[in-house]
């Protein structure tokens, strides 16, 4: 089980050919008290780079958009009733959807976890 990381602050968690996406605990943290998530449907094919779902808070709305290309094969429903789960637990239970994926090689142009921290680091 790997993690990899975007620029533009999602992660996604492969296990086999599926994987799990979220936004990251530094992406949570910049956007406050998460009020509503609006999640991606079944079966929806998304390519790298696509609006996923889109999170809104207090402060704002933001688009999370597919660290990889494939097919949405679940989404994370308990968000609709919590959608504070995002804000306690960004990279863990407040994930947004399953996909999976249709090229794997995609992976090689996102970060390690490593690389990620440097990145946010960067950005202080």
């Amino acid at each position: 089980m790997t993690v990899y990381f975007t620029k533009d602050h999602e992660w996604v968690r492969v296990e086999g050919d599926t994987g799990t996406v979220g936004i990251t605990d530094y992406a949570q943290g910049q956007l406050g008290d998460v009020v509503y998530v609006e999640l991606p449907e079944i079966g929806r094919t998304v390519s790298q780079g696509d609006e996923l779902a889109v999170v809104e808070s207090v402060k704002a709305a933001s688009e999370v958009y597919a660290p990889v290309s494939g097919e949405v094969v679940e989404v994370n429903d308990a968000l609709n009733g919590e959608p504070g789960l995002v804000n306690s637990g960004a990279e863990g239970e407040g994930w947004f959807a399953r996909v999976r994926l249709s090229d794997a090689a995609e992976l090689d142009a996102l970060m390690t976890e490593a690389a990620y921290k440097d990145y946010v680091a960067s950005l202080a």
